[in-house]
């Protein structure tokens, strides 16, 4: 398994950690597949019985890698597209889709330990797992309209029936940020923590203390209430970032960025 992520089991607690510290945690093609391949490999594991998700160092994911930005920027090439938008085979899912989307489909609950950043793909990264402690101070944000995009790891699925869908437009049209303390008032994220990993890790320790035959049952009832249409979303999701990236509007808002101007839109 890739060292992007790191994955260590214990007592029946699985602590999956992106390990990119350095960068935050920023995503790229190799994290995204690493996220995948971690959750993928846990549906395997009988043994696991509730998961924690979370980032090595201050940050639990700052975005996508700036480098991605960069290349949509310099290239004309509407073919120049990221790994994470590849269609993966047999899937509803686009890989992006799935290193979001695989912590629903395993069948023990993931609680979320977020802490310094969740924005943009972290932000929906962190929509992933069932259940989210957060530190007051955790910056969040659905940043893609600051890149003329549209977000596209499942938070059209994963973010309405958290806050209803007035909230969620909100988030989505201005890309403003929010506290982790605004994000549980909004119903973003589950409860306030101080120390988000300790204490999603003695989460997880009650929960794999419990009948794991009911736990994996209860999961499979409450996900599939939410469950509408889900893959005409995701399709959407894939139509629309298709259709913009690359587009003049949206190399304009990553050229601008970099340049540090005011963007000038057709």
């Amino acid at each position: 398994m890739s060292d992007r992520v790191l994955v260590s089991i214990a007592d029946g607690v699985a602590d999956v950690r992106l390990n990119r510290p350095e960068k935050l945690n920023a995503l790229d093609s190799a994290m995204f597949r690493a996220l995948t391949d971690a959750g993928e490999s846990l549906k395997e594991r009988s043994d696991v019985r509730a998961v924690v998700l979370s980032g090595e160092g201050r940050s639990f994911c700052a975005g996508l890698d700036f480098s991605s930005f960069q290349a949509m920027g310099d290239s004309q090439d509407t073919k120049d597209k990221p790994d994470a938008v590849d269609h993966l085979e047999g899937r509803i899912t686009h890989l992006g889709q799935q290193a979001a989307w695989v912590w629903q489909e395993l069948d023990v609950p993931v609680i979320g330990a977020i802490s310094g950043h969740a924005l943009g793909a972290g932000f929906q990264l962190a929509m992933g797992p069932d259940i989210r402690l957060v530190h007051p101070d955790t910056k969040m944000s659905i940043l893609e309209i600051r890149w003329g995009l549209v977000p596209d790891m499942g938070a059209s699925v994963l973010l309405p029936p958290l806050v209803g869908l007035d909230v969620t437009k909100e988030l989505y049209f201005t890309g403003r940020m929010i506290s982790g303390t605004e994000a549980v008032e909004l119903g973003v994220a589950t409860r306030i923590s101080e120390n988000p990993h300790a204490d999603a890790l003695d989460l997880a320790k009650e929960i794999a203390e419990k009948n794991p035959d009911a736990i994996r049952r209860m999961k499979t009832i409450l996900n599939g209430l939410t469950e509408r249409n889900t893959a005409e979303r995701f399709a959407a999701e894939r139509e629309h970032i298709g259709a913009l990236i690359g587009s003049p509007n949206q190399l304009e808002a990553v050229s601008a960025f970099f340049e540090k101007r005011t963007p000038k839109f057709s």
